[in-house]
């Protein structure tokens, strides 16, 4: 078995599990890659992130960013996630017992009984282009926030107009990522079980409220009277634009595969500020 370990940069906790799990997984016979930057910290050889879907199954340490991170290398590698963070809607594994359920799963793995959820993805793309897949949300806004970066907006969804104002952006969120961006622009909480995407426009001059749409819903979001707009997506820019241009949102072909106990949705809620 070949199992990968991501841990949070600059977090000494995150560094020392992880170092924790080399040696107990190495004692197990399993093979262990480090991701480059947490190597560094442990001063063994590093692999690249981009080369964790060569694993069986990759571990995350930290909070939903280094799992987002971890999930843009891993693609169809399921992904344990070990929550030292504070909310934690990714990883339900705490740091005292990562390492058993991480030996448990090898366990399973070798046994054929490993269990394995998907939770979908979201692919932009426009004329000539496609980004990389993105685990909570899509962001098509101006260069920047603020009442000098907002752009014009046509959203439609399956062709038909949804809404048309002056906007910082639009956002399309899966479940996942219902409770990260989305929520902070005032979008709808929705529960992991339900099947569908969100769109959301941000401090819309005109606009209508968040919409709760269909799992293979396509967003098109049309961006004009701007010089310049982006692609954002899990916080990263994937595209610039030169607008008037159109921007494809809708599911990617490929999920994000999750490995592990499964997270108290409604308990981490109660953890959010």
């Amino acid at each position: 078995m070949y199992v990968g370990l991501v841990a949070q940069k600059g977090n000494s906790r995150a560094s020392s599990l992880a170092a924790d799990l080399r040696r107990r997984l190495r004692d197990a016979d399993v093979a262990v890659a480090v991701d480059t930057a947490t190597a560094g910290t442990l001063d063994v050889d590093g692999t690249p992130i981009e080369a964790f879907d060569a694993c069986d199954l990759v571990v995350s340490i930290g909070g939903d960013g280094t799992f987002l991170y971890a999930a843009r290398g891993a693609d169809g590698t399921p992904i344990l996630g070990v929550n030292l963070g504070e909310v934690g809607f990714l990883n339900a594994v705490g740091p005292d017992e990562a390492v058993g359920v991480v030996l448990d799963e090898v366990a399973a793995f070798r046994a054929g009984e490993m269990t394995v959820r998907e939770t979908p993805r979201l692919a932009a793309a426009g004329d000539g282009w496609t980004a990389p897949p993105t685990t909570n949300e899509v962001v098509v806004q101006g260069p920047i926030r603020g009442p000098s970066g907002g752009v014009d907006c046509d959203v439609r969804v399956d062709g038909s107009r949804y809404s048309a104002s002056r906007a910082d952006g639009v956002l399309v969120a899966t479940p996942t990522g219902s409770t990260a961006y989305n929520l902070s622009e005032a979008g709808p909480l929705v529960h992991p079980g339900v099947d569908a995407l969100v769109v959301n426009e941000m401090c819309a001059s005109e606009g209508m409220p968040p919409l709760v749409v269909g799992p293979d819903s396509e967003v098109t979001v049309r961006v004009s009277g701007a010089d310049r707009a982006v692609v954002v997506g899990d916080g990263r820019v994937l595209r610039e634009l030169d607008p008037p241009t159109e921007v494809r949102v809708g599911r990617a072909d490929a999920p994000v595969r999750v490995a592990g106990p499964t997270s108290d949705f409604f308990e981490a809620l109660g953890k959010l500020d």
